[in-house]
Protein backbone atom coordinates (compact mmCIF):
# COMPACT_ATOMS: atom_id res chain seq x y z
CA UNK A 1 0.00 0.00 0.00
CA UNK A 2 0.96 3.62 -0.74
CA UNK A 3 -0.44 6.86 0.76
CA UNK A 4 -3.85 7.43 1.60
CA UNK A 5 -6.61 8.53 -0.33
CA UNK A 6 -9.69 10.11 1.59
CA UNK A 7 -12.89 9.98 0.13
CA UNK A 8 -16.39 11.87 -0.31
CA UNK A 9 -16.01 14.29 2.36
CA UNK A 10 -16.28 17.92 2.89
CA UNK A 11 -13.39 20.42 3.51
CA UNK A 12 -13.18 23.27 5.17
CA UNK A 13 -9.99 25.82 3.73
CA UNK A 14 -9.77 28.97 2.82
CA UNK A 15 -13.50 30.65 3.87
CA UNK A 16 -15.18 27.71 1.77
CA UNK A 17 -16.56 24.07 2.45
CA UNK A 18 -16.68 22.06 -0.48
CA UNK A 19 -16.97 18.15 -1.29
CA UNK A 20 -13.20 16.70 -2.63
CA UNK A 21 -11.19 13.83 -2.24
CA UNK A 22 -7.77 14.13 -0.86
CA UNK A 23 -4.60 11.98 -1.98
CA UNK A 24 -1.95 12.12 0.47
CA UNK A 25 1.78 10.81 -0.80
CA UNK A 26 4.32 10.23 1.81
CA UNK A 27 4.28 13.40 4.28
CA UNK A 28 2.41 15.73 1.82
CA UNK A 29 -1.28 16.19 -0.24
CA UNK A 30 -0.18 15.33 -3.88
CA UNK A 31 -3.63 15.90 -5.44
CA UNK A 32 -7.34 17.26 -4.18
CA UNK A 33 -9.81 16.67 -6.72
CA UNK A 34 -13.31 15.20 -7.45
CA UNK A 35 -13.60 11.01 -7.88
CA UNK A 36 -10.03 10.85 -7.55
CA UNK A 37 -8.66 6.83 -7.44
CA UNK A 38 -5.92 4.96 -6.53
CA UNK A 39 -4.93 1.18 -6.76
CA UNK A 40 -2.16 1.27 -3.95
CA UNK A 41 -3.83 3.63 -1.54
CA UNK A 42 -5.46 3.13 2.06
CA UNK A 43 -9.00 4.48 1.41
CA UNK A 44 -10.81 6.38 4.09
CA UNK A 45 -14.36 6.92 3.20
CA UNK A 46 -15.30 10.32 4.66
CA UNK A 47 -19.15 10.42 3.63
CA UNK A 48 -21.10 12.89 5.98
CA UNK A 49 -17.81 13.87 7.92
CA UNK A 50 -15.69 17.22 7.92
CA UNK A 51 -12.22 17.53 6.60
CA UNK A 52 -10.30 20.06 8.54
CA UNK A 53 -7.02 21.16 8.55
CA UNK A 54 -5.04 19.70 11.56
CA UNK A 55 -5.02 22.04 14.36
CA UNK A 56 -2.16 24.26 15.46
CA UNK A 57 -2.66 24.91 19.42
CA UNK A 58 0.50 28.13 20.39
CA UNK A 59 0.64 27.33 24.07
CA UNK A 60 0.67 24.07 25.96
CA UNK A 61 2.34 22.44 28.67
CA UNK A 62 3.35 19.29 28.55
CA UNK A 63 5.26 19.35 31.24
CA UNK A 64 8.83 17.77 30.58
CA UNK A 65 11.33 17.33 32.16
CA UNK A 66 10.97 17.83 35.50
CA UNK A 67 7.52 17.42 36.06
CA UNK A 68 5.95 14.16 34.10
CA UNK A 69 4.27 13.49 37.46
CA UNK A 70 1.09 15.74 35.63
CA UNK A 71 2.17 15.22 32.07
CA UNK A 72 4.95 14.20 29.36
CA UNK A 73 5.32 14.93 25.53
CA UNK A 74 4.37 10.97 24.73
CA UNK A 75 1.31 10.81 26.60
CA UNK A 76 0.08 14.21 26.41
CA UNK A 77 0.78 14.54 22.47
CA UNK A 78 -1.11 11.43 22.55
CA UNK A 79 -3.87 13.65 23.93
CA UNK A 80 -3.24 16.35 21.50
CA UNK A 81 -4.40 14.06 18.04
CA UNK A 82 -6.91 12.27 19.92
CA UNK A 83 -8.60 16.11 20.00
CA UNK A 84 -6.97 16.79 16.12
CA UNK A 85 -4.03 18.86 17.21
CA UNK A 86 -2.00 17.96 14.68
CA UNK A 87 1.00 20.44 16.26
CA UNK A 88 2.06 22.44 18.86
CA UNK A 89 4.02 25.05 20.47
CA UNK A 90 5.37 24.03 24.21
CA UNK A 91 6.16 26.69 27.23
CA UNK A 92 9.74 27.05 28.77
CA UNK A 93 8.65 26.59 32.60
CA UNK A 94 9.47 22.69 32.98
CA UNK A 95 12.20 21.88 35.59
CA UNK A 96 15.03 22.77 34.60
CA UNK A 97 13.42 26.05 33.08
CA UNK A 98 14.26 26.13 28.69
CA UNK A 99 16.42 29.50 29.45
CA UNK A 100 19.62 27.74 27.64
CA UNK A 101 19.99 26.81 24.41
CA UNK A 102 21.48 23.32 25.29
CA UNK A 103 18.15 22.64 27.54
CA UNK A 104 16.24 24.00 24.22
CA UNK A 105 17.62 21.57 22.28
CA UNK A 106 17.41 18.66 24.91
CA UNK A 107 13.88 19.25 24.94
CA UNK A 108 13.71 18.67 20.80
CA UNK A 109 15.70 15.74 21.57
CA UNK A 110 12.97 14.59 23.50
CA UNK A 111 9.97 15.40 21.35
CA UNK A 112 11.86 13.26 18.07
CA UNK A 113 11.93 10.33 20.11
CA UNK A 114 8.30 10.69 22.03
CA UNK A 115 5.98 13.00 19.95
CA UNK A 116 2.59 11.67 18.10
CA UNK A 117 2.42 15.80 16.96
CA UNK A 118 4.25 18.02 15.25
CA UNK A 119 6.50 20.08 17.19
CA UNK A 120 7.93 23.61 18.62
CA UNK A 121 9.33 24.72 21.90
CA UNK A 122 9.60 28.31 23.19
CA UNK A 123 12.38 29.54 24.68
CA UNK A 124 12.56 31.26 27.98
CA UNK A 125 13.17 34.52 29.01
CA UNK A 126 14.37 35.23 32.60
CA UNK A 127 15.69 39.01 34.58
CA UNK A 128 19.38 37.55 33.45
CA UNK A 129 19.66 35.69 30.43
CA UNK A 130 19.71 38.17 27.42
CA UNK A 131 22.83 36.84 25.58
CA UNK A 132 21.32 33.42 25.73
CA UNK A 133 17.82 34.63 24.21
CA UNK A 134 19.76 36.45 21.21
CA UNK A 135 20.82 33.01 19.97
CA UNK A 136 17.77 31.55 19.45
CA UNK A 137 17.01 30.25 15.79
CA UNK A 138 13.92 31.76 14.56
CA UNK A 139 13.98 29.27 11.29
CA UNK A 140 13.21 26.21 14.19
CA UNK A 141 12.30 27.80 16.97
CA UNK A 142 8.62 29.09 17.58
CA UNK A 143 9.38 32.28 19.90
CA UNK A 144 10.58 33.55 22.94
CA UNK A 145 8.13 33.26 26.07
CA UNK A 146 8.10 35.97 28.64
CA UNK A 147 6.37 35.85 31.72
CA UNK A 148 5.45 39.24 32.47
CA UNK A 149 3.27 37.78 35.92
CA UNK A 150 4.58 34.72 37.50
CA UNK A 151 2.13 32.56 36.64
CA UNK A 152 3.08 28.80 37.45
CA UNK A 153 6.76 28.52 37.29
CA UNK A 154 9.71 31.08 38.69
CA UNK A 155 10.31 32.62 35.27
CA UNK A 156 8.60 35.83 36.18
CA UNK A 157 10.54 38.60 34.21
CA UNK A 158 9.65 42.18 36.24
CA UNK A 159 13.15 44.22 35.17
CA UNK A 160 11.62 47.13 33.24
CA UNK A 161 15.10 47.35 31.89
CA UNK A 162 15.22 43.36 30.91
CA UNK A 163 12.08 43.88 29.21
CA UNK A 164 13.20 46.71 27.40
CA UNK A 165 16.49 44.92 26.35
CA UNK A 166 14.52 42.21 25.05
CA UNK A 167 11.69 44.45 23.18
CA UNK A 168 14.73 46.12 21.26
CA UNK A 169 17.02 43.57 20.30
CA UNK A 170 15.09 40.13 19.75
CA UNK A 171 13.82 39.91 16.04
CA UNK A 172 11.79 36.83 17.16
CA UNK A 173 8.01 36.59 18.46
CA UNK A 174 7.57 37.88 21.63
CA UNK A 175 4.46 35.55 23.47
CA UNK A 176 3.97 37.25 26.39
CA UNK A 177 1.90 36.22 29.81
CA UNK A 178 0.44 39.42 30.72
CA UNK A 179 -0.68 39.81 34.18
CA UNK A 180 0.76 43.15 36.42
CA UNK A 181 2.70 40.95 39.73
CA UNK A 182 2.53 43.89 41.79
CA UNK A 183 -1.39 43.96 41.54
CA UNK A 184 -2.19 40.14 42.25
CA UNK A 185 0.17 40.32 45.29
CA UNK A 186 -1.49 42.86 46.51
CA UNK A 187 -5.10 41.42 46.43
CA UNK A 188 -3.63 38.35 47.29
CA UNK A 189 -2.46 40.16 50.76
CA UNK A 190 -5.41 41.61 51.70
CA UNK A 191 -7.35 38.13 50.66
CA UNK A 192 -4.93 35.92 53.01
CA UNK A 193 -5.81 38.54 55.61
CA UNK A 194 -9.47 38.11 55.95
CA UNK A 195 -9.75 34.32 54.37
CA UNK A 196 -6.46 32.86 55.65
CA UNK A 197 -6.19 29.70 52.86
CA UNK A 198 -9.77 29.34 52.58
CA UNK A 199 -10.16 32.15 50.20
CA UNK A 200 -13.11 31.08 48.00
CA UNK A 201 -12.95 30.13 44.33
CA UNK A 202 -15.36 32.71 42.96
CA UNK A 203 -12.43 35.65 43.95
CA UNK A 204 -9.49 34.21 41.70
CA UNK A 205 -10.62 37.27 39.14
CA UNK A 206 -10.90 39.29 42.26
CA UNK A 207 -7.54 38.50 42.94
CA UNK A 208 -5.98 38.24 39.16
CA UNK A 209 -8.27 41.17 38.15
CA UNK A 210 -8.95 43.18 35.27
CA UNK A 211 -6.86 45.79 36.41
CA UNK A 212 -3.78 43.58 36.95
CA UNK A 213 -4.56 42.37 33.13
CA UNK A 214 -4.92 45.75 31.60
CA UNK A 215 -1.80 47.25 33.25
CA UNK A 216 0.54 44.53 32.04
CA UNK A 217 -0.55 43.68 28.33
CA UNK A 218 -0.88 47.39 27.95
CA UNK A 219 2.95 47.42 28.94
CA UNK A 220 3.73 45.05 26.76
CA UNK A 221 1.66 46.84 23.73
CA UNK A 222 3.62 49.72 24.56
CA UNK A 223 6.62 48.33 24.37
CA UNK A 224 6.18 46.74 21.21
CA UNK A 225 5.06 50.27 19.39
CA UNK A 226 8.06 51.59 21.17
CA UNK A 227 10.61 49.17 19.56
CA UNK A 228 9.08 47.65 16.82
CA UNK A 229 8.66 43.91 18.31
CA UNK A 230 7.50 41.10 17.30
CA UNK A 231 4.90 40.78 20.23
CA UNK A 232 1.73 38.26 20.72
CA UNK A 233 -0.59 38.18 23.36
CA UNK A 234 -1.36 35.08 24.90
CA UNK A 235 -4.84 34.36 27.19
CA UNK A 236 -6.58 37.67 26.22
CA UNK A 237 -9.30 37.05 29.57
CA UNK A 238 -10.86 41.07 29.61
CA UNK A 239 -13.11 42.94 27.66
CA UNK A 240 -11.47 45.89 28.72
CA UNK A 241 -7.83 44.42 27.37
CA UNK A 242 -9.29 44.22 23.77
CA UNK A 243 -9.15 48.00 23.36
CA UNK A 244 -5.27 47.70 23.13
CA UNK A 245 -5.87 45.69 19.66
CA UNK A 246 -8.27 47.56 17.25
CA UNK A 247 -7.09 49.03 14.25
CA UNK A 248 -4.87 46.85 13.19
CA UNK A 249 -3.25 45.82 9.92
CA UNK A 250 -3.90 42.44 7.94
CA UNK A 251 -2.77 39.38 9.53
CA UNK A 252 0.04 39.11 7.80
CA UNK A 253 1.03 42.28 8.41
CA UNK A 254 0.92 42.62 11.80
CA UNK A 255 3.61 43.34 14.48
CA UNK A 256 1.02 42.89 17.46
CA UNK A 257 -1.23 39.65 17.61
CA UNK A 258 -3.26 37.97 19.87
CA UNK A 259 -4.73 35.06 21.29
CA UNK A 260 -8.15 33.29 23.27
CA UNK A 261 -8.55 30.42 24.96
CA UNK A 262 -11.23 28.03 24.73
CA UNK A 263 -11.90 28.43 28.61
CA UNK A 264 -12.16 31.77 28.59
CA UNK A 265 -14.60 31.27 25.26
CA UNK A 266 -16.25 28.45 27.56
CA UNK A 267 -16.43 29.16 31.32
CA UNK A 268 -17.61 32.26 33.79
CA UNK A 269 -17.44 33.24 37.15
CA UNK A 270 -20.81 31.73 37.89
CA UNK A 271 -18.61 28.68 37.10
CA UNK A 272 -16.67 28.40 39.72
CA UNK A 273 -19.11 27.51 42.73
CA UNK A 274 -19.49 23.93 40.69
CA UNK A 275 -16.09 23.33 39.22
CA UNK A 276 -13.93 25.31 42.09
CA UNK A 277 -10.17 25.19 41.29
CA UNK A 278 -10.53 22.59 38.23
CA UNK A 279 -11.14 25.98 36.26
CA UNK A 280 -8.74 28.13 38.01
CA UNK A 281 -6.54 29.28 35.39
CA UNK A 282 -3.98 32.22 35.05
CA UNK A 283 -5.05 34.61 34.05
CA UNK A 284 -8.48 33.82 35.79
CA UNK A 285 -11.82 33.04 34.22
CA UNK A 286 -13.58 36.21 34.44
CA UNK A 287 -17.53 37.07 33.83
CA UNK A 288 -20.30 36.53 31.35
CA UNK A 289 -19.50 40.41 30.29
CA UNK A 290 -15.71 39.39 29.25
CA UNK A 291 -16.59 35.69 27.79
CA UNK A 292 -18.85 37.59 25.11
CA UNK A 293 -16.68 40.38 24.51
CA UNK A 294 -14.02 37.89 23.98
CA UNK A 295 -16.09 35.96 21.62
CA UNK A 296 -17.21 39.03 19.75
CA UNK A 297 -13.69 39.83 19.17
CA UNK A 298 -12.84 36.44 17.75
CA UNK A 299 -15.64 36.76 15.20
CA UNK A 300 -14.44 40.48 14.47
CA UNK A 301 -10.87 40.08 13.60
CA UNK A 302 -9.55 41.15 17.08
CA UNK A 303 -8.37 38.47 18.46
CA UNK A 304 -5.78 36.54 15.90
CA UNK A 305 -5.83 32.39 16.95
CA UNK A 306 -7.89 30.09 19.46
CA UNK A 307 -5.93 27.97 21.55
CA UNK A 308 -5.78 26.38 24.72
CA UNK A 309 -2.84 27.15 27.22
CA UNK A 310 -3.17 23.29 28.35
CA UNK A 311 -1.49 22.79 31.52
CA UNK A 312 -2.42 20.11 33.37
CA UNK A 313 -2.13 19.25 37.22
CA UNK A 314 -2.54 16.29 39.53
CA UNK A 315 -6.04 15.70 40.95
CA UNK A 316 -4.34 15.57 44.37
CA UNK A 317 -2.63 19.07 43.11
CA UNK A 318 -6.05 20.37 42.23
CA UNK A 319 -8.21 19.09 45.28
CA UNK A 320 -6.37 21.70 47.64
CA UNK A 321 -7.08 25.28 49.16
CA UNK A 322 -6.98 28.36 46.65
CA UNK A 323 -3.50 29.45 47.58
CA UNK A 324 -2.12 26.14 47.36
CA UNK A 325 -3.92 24.30 44.41
CA UNK A 326 -2.05 25.43 40.67
CA UNK A 327 -3.70 26.95 38.07
CA UNK A 328 -3.99 25.56 34.77
CA UNK A 329 -5.85 22.29 33.35
CA UNK A 330 -5.93 20.24 30.74
CA UNK A 331 -7.84 21.23 27.57
CA UNK A 332 -5.84 19.72 24.49
CA UNK A 333 -7.97 17.07 23.58
CA UNK A 334 -11.26 18.68 23.75
CA UNK A 335 -10.79 22.34 22.31
CA UNK A 336 -11.78 21.32 18.69
CA UNK A 337 -14.80 19.69 19.88
CA UNK A 338 -15.95 22.33 22.05
CA UNK A 339 -15.60 25.00 19.63
CA UNK A 340 -17.51 22.69 17.22
CA UNK A 341 -20.38 22.92 20.21
CA UNK A 342 -20.19 26.63 19.88
CA UNK A 343 -21.02 25.83 15.98
CA UNK A 344 -23.70 23.84 17.30
CA UNK A 345 -25.23 27.04 19.30
CA UNK A 346 -24.93 29.19 15.86
CA UNK A 347 -21.50 31.16 18.20
CA UNK A 348 -18.69 30.88 15.47
CA UNK A 349 -19.16 29.19 12.06
CA UNK A 350 -17.14 26.39 10.54
CA UNK A 351 -14.89 28.68 8.47
CA UNK A 352 -14.41 31.04 10.98
CA UNK A 353 -12.89 27.83 13.71
CA UNK A 354 -10.57 27.02 10.86
CA UNK A 355 -9.26 30.16 10.69
CA UNK A 356 -8.40 30.88 13.91
CA UNK A 357 -7.39 27.48 15.04
CA UNK A 358 -5.21 26.27 11.87
CA UNK A 359 -4.73 29.02 9.28
CA UNK A 360 -3.65 32.02 11.59
CA UNK A 361 -1.56 30.09 13.73
CA UNK A 362 0.28 29.12 10.82
CA UNK A 363 0.37 32.62 8.84
CA UNK A 364 1.47 34.38 12.37
CA UNK A 365 4.22 32.19 13.25
CA UNK A 366 5.06 31.71 9.71
CA UNK A 367 5.22 27.99 9.91
CA UNK A 368 6.42 26.60 6.57
CA UNK A 369 3.33 24.26 4.54
CA UNK A 370 1.23 23.66 7.13
CA UNK A 371 -2.26 24.90 8.32
CA UNK A 372 -3.88 24.88 5.10
CA UNK A 373 -5.29 21.12 3.46
CA UNK A 374 -3.37 22.34 0.18
CA UNK A 375 -1.38 20.36 -2.54
CA UNK A 376 1.94 20.37 -1.59
CA UNK A 377 1.86 21.05 1.87
CA UNK A 378 2.11 18.55 5.28
CA UNK A 379 -0.45 16.35 5.30
CA UNK A 380 -2.17 17.45 9.00
CA UNK A 381 -5.65 16.55 8.46
CA UNK A 382 -8.54 15.86 10.61
CA UNK A 383 -12.16 14.21 10.37
CA UNK A 384 -14.61 15.38 12.70
CA UNK A 385 -17.93 13.76 12.53
CA UNK A 386 -20.27 16.52 12.93
CA UNK A 387 -23.48 14.52 14.42
CA UNK A 388 -22.06 12.05 16.99
CA UNK A 389 -23.05 12.39 20.87
CA UNK A 390 -20.53 11.59 22.92
CA UNK A 391 -19.52 12.04 26.89
CA UNK A 392 -16.44 12.94 28.78
CA UNK A 393 -15.44 10.72 31.68
CA UNK A 394 -12.08 9.54 33.10
CA UNK A 395 -12.16 6.90 30.95
CA UNK A 396 -11.32 8.31 27.33
CA UNK A 397 -9.29 11.06 28.99
CA UNK A 398 -6.15 10.57 27.53
CA UNK A 399 -4.01 13.43 29.47
CA UNK A 400 -1.91 11.92 32.04
CA UNK A 401 -3.61 14.11 34.46
CA UNK A 402 -6.21 11.40 33.71
CA UNK A 403 -9.32 15.05 34.21
CA UNK A 404 -10.77 17.15 32.33
CA UNK A 405 -13.21 20.29 33.40
CA UNK A 406 -15.68 18.94 30.72
CA UNK A 407 -15.77 15.51 32.43
CA UNK A 408 -19.63 14.91 32.50
CA UNK A 409 -20.87 17.15 29.63
CA UNK A 410 -21.95 15.10 26.58
CA UNK A 411 -20.33 17.20 22.60
CA UNK A 412 -22.04 16.72 19.66
CA UNK A 413 -19.45 16.43 17.24
CA UNK A 414 -16.23 13.75 17.78
CA UNK A 415 -13.19 13.78 16.23
CA UNK A 416 -12.62 10.26 13.73
CA UNK A 417 -9.31 10.07 12.68
CA UNK A 418 -5.86 12.85 12.93
CA UNK A 419 -3.42 12.59 10.31
CA UNK A 420 -0.15 13.54 11.26
CA UNK A 421 2.38 14.53 7.79
CA UNK A 422 0.83 11.94 6.45
CA UNK A 423 0.40 9.49 9.05
CA UNK A 424 -2.85 8.07 10.65
CA UNK A 425 -2.22 8.75 14.52
CA UNK A 426 -5.47 8.34 15.69
CA UNK A 427 -8.15 6.67 14.48
CA UNK A 428 -12.27 5.91 16.06
CA UNK A 429 -11.18 6.23 19.50
CA UNK A 430 -7.65 4.44 19.28
CA UNK A 431 -3.95 5.87 19.09
CA UNK A 432 -2.02 4.41 16.62
CA UNK A 433 1.96 4.19 16.93
CA UNK A 434 2.50 5.07 12.98
CA UNK A 435 5.50 7.68 12.72
CA UNK A 436 6.18 10.26 14.86
CA UNK A 437 5.84 13.98 14.74
CA UNK A 438 7.90 16.58 13.04
CA UNK A 439 9.59 19.78 14.12
CA UNK A 440 8.26 22.66 12.91
CA UNK A 441 10.28 25.31 10.72
CA UNK A 442 9.28 28.88 10.22
CA UNK A 443 9.72 31.19 7.21
CA UNK A 444 12.30 33.78 9.03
Amino acid sequence: MNGILIKNGKIVNRGQIFEADILLNEKVIDRIDKDISSRNAIVIDASNQLILPGIIDDQVHFREPGLTHKADIYTDSRAAVAGGVTSYMEMPNTIPNTITQKLLEEKYNIAAQKSLANYSFYFGATNGNLKEVLKTNGRNVCGIKIFMGSSTGNMLVDNINTLEKIFAESPLLLATHCEDEKTIRKNSDEMRQKYGENVPMKLHPVIRSEEACYLSSSMAVSLAKKHNSRLHVLHISTAKELDLFVNQPALRDRRITTEACIHHLWFTNEDYEKKGTFIKWNPAVKNKFDREAIRQAVKDDIIDVIATDHAPHSLEEKSSTYFKAPSGGPMVQHSLVAMMELYHEGIFDLELIVEKMAHNPAILFGIEQRGFIDEGYYADLVIVDPLSLWTVDRNNILAKCGWSPFEGFTFRSKINKTIVSGNLAFDQGKILNYGTGMRLTFER
